[in-house]
């Protein structure tokens, strides 16, 4: 089937009408976990995976609640605990064009258009309106870069290069 990716792990069920709760590993939980969508749990001690439709989707605390075609009750989905969700990579949507996944950012070097090297990302945090990249140089303390036009000029995920303009203030 190709390379499958990890959207999310299941870690309990959630009340009785056959709803789990997901700690998700995704960057897009809306698209990924849309109605209709298909889904394969893979199991620990099981070598196929199941192939799951998503029936319903909301969000609860941290998590991700989730219902699937035909799994009505909390008795059908009791053993789904502990399975991971994955996507294979043809369903990893068309992002829009400016839009990466997260795994494509980490490890990019980032430079300012002048040329100089600030360092490695490390983590994206996503605190609001825009991503934030902790940007990790060879000494000296990590830098936050917003994830916004006015600073990020080019992304070469190819060759995990990224450069910036740096806002005022952003080196200090």
């Amino acid at each position: 089937m190709g390379k499958m990716f990890n959207v999310g792990k299941i870690v309990n069920t959630h009340g009785l009408m056959g709803e789990v709760r997901v700690i998700s590993r995704t960057d897009f939980a809306d698209e990924r976990y849309r109605v209709g969508n298909k889904l394969f749990l893979y199991l620990k001690n099981e070598n196929t995976p199941i192939e799951l439709t998503i029936r319903s989707h909301r969000v609860h605390k941290n998590f991700d609640l989730l219902t699937f075609e035909g799994y009505n009750g909390i008795n059908q989905v009791e053993k789904m605990k502990e399975g991971i969700l994955k996507v294979p990579e043809e369903a990893l949507s068309e992002l829009e064009e400016n839009a990466y996944y997260f795994h494509e950012i980490i490890g990019c070097n980032v430079r300012t258009l002048d040329g100089l090297v600030l360092g490695e990302i490390t983590e994206i945090l996503t605190p609001g309106a825009n991503d934030v990249w902790v940007v990790k140089p060879e000494r000296g303390k990590e830098m936050l870069i917003p994830y916004i036009a006015d600073v990020v000029k080019k992304i070469d995920i190819a060759n995990k290069d990224i450069v910036i303009e740096p806002l005022e203030g952003l080196l200090d």
